[in-house]
């Protein structure tokens, strides 16, 4: 998600995600713009062609209950970002196949569910099932939420929904809407500085090739032009500034470090470049009463 050039996907196709790719026919990765309407096409239509991928790659990782907030294996149980949950109304934005939600019912809120992708609601589905904990899903993008004004008490997201948006600041300012006076927002994104770097876990990854103030999105695009995934770039001054014009304050920025016992690599995360850089930054916010 770092090279702005257009170029094959050739060995990246074989190390990341292959098949979502073949599904959709990528070709390679294109230096433009992508807006609202088209970087929620390309996200229902990616994380549908590799739902059933992402699950069983990262499945057993995640659970059917837990809520996990990053590739550092950072966990609710253990960080309490949410603070005492029972009794609350609580939307998880981007919730896949919904592990976190199931793991705050058991802890007496009533969560609701929200992601884009159709296929990833159907593992949330079955999640349910083999779980027993039945959770509300809804589909729908995490710019334009389907919900009453003051209708949530908290809003989470573990790396979902905020970084596909081309509007992030979108997000903060629907959250807002949706959250009733001071109410609690905590969302886990990839940490910005990571833009610097390329995609690999390896010793590469350590060399910046980058600007860190390119905000131009990650697009990979199919033979026509089409887009088939975007990601989007802010630095950490970017979100502040979002969070605090949403009607938030920004109680805490944290930046999980690798835990000496994990030795997994997921995607461009691993324990090289984790002991030597952050991965994920989490942001909580509380909107002002």
């Amino acid at each position: 998600m770092t090279n702005p050039a257009f170029e094959p996907t050739g060995e990246t196709a074989e190390s990341q995600h292959s098949n979502a790719e073949r599904i959709l026919g990528t070709i390679g990765v294109a230096n433009r713009a992508a807006g609202g309407t088209e970087s929620r096409s390309a996200s229902k239509l990616w994380w549908d062609a590799d739902a059933d991928d992402y699950q069983a790659e990262h499945g057993p990782f995640l659970g059917d209950t837990e809520f996990v907030w990053c590739p550092e294996r950072l966990l609710e149980r253990e960080a309490n970002l949410l603070g005492d949950v029972e009794g609350a109304r609580v939307l998880e934005i981007g919730c896949g196949a919904a592990s976190c939600s199931r793991w705050l019912a058991e802890r007496g809120a009533h969560p609701v569910g929200l992601d884009i992708s159709g296929g990833m609601l159907g593992h949330a589905r079955a999640g349910n099932e083999r779980s027993g904990i039945h959770i509300p899903l809804v589909q729908g993008s995490a710019d334009m939420l389907p919900f009453a004004t003051d209708s949530f008490d908290l809003a989470c997201s573990a790396f979902g929904g905020v970084p596909f948006v081309a509007d992030s600041g979108a997000v903060m300012r629907e959250v807002a809407r949706l959250l009733r006076p001071g109410g609690l927002w905590v969302f886990a994104v990839t940490h910005p500085i990571r833009w610097v770097f390329p995609d690999d876990p390896g010793p590469e990854g350590l060399t910046a090739v980058g600007s860190y103030f390119d905000r131009s999105p990650y697009v990979e695009i199919n033979g026509t032009g089409r887009a088939t995934y975007v990601e989007h770039h802010r630095t950490l001054g970017d979100y502040v500034t979002q969070i605090n014009e949403a009607g938030f304050r920004l109680h805490d920025l944290i930046e999980p470090e690798w835990p000496d016992d994990l030795t997994e690599t997921w995607g461009q995360w691993s324990p090289l470049r984790g002991r030597t850089l952050p991965g994920t930054a989490i942001f909580r916010c509380g909107l002002v009463a």
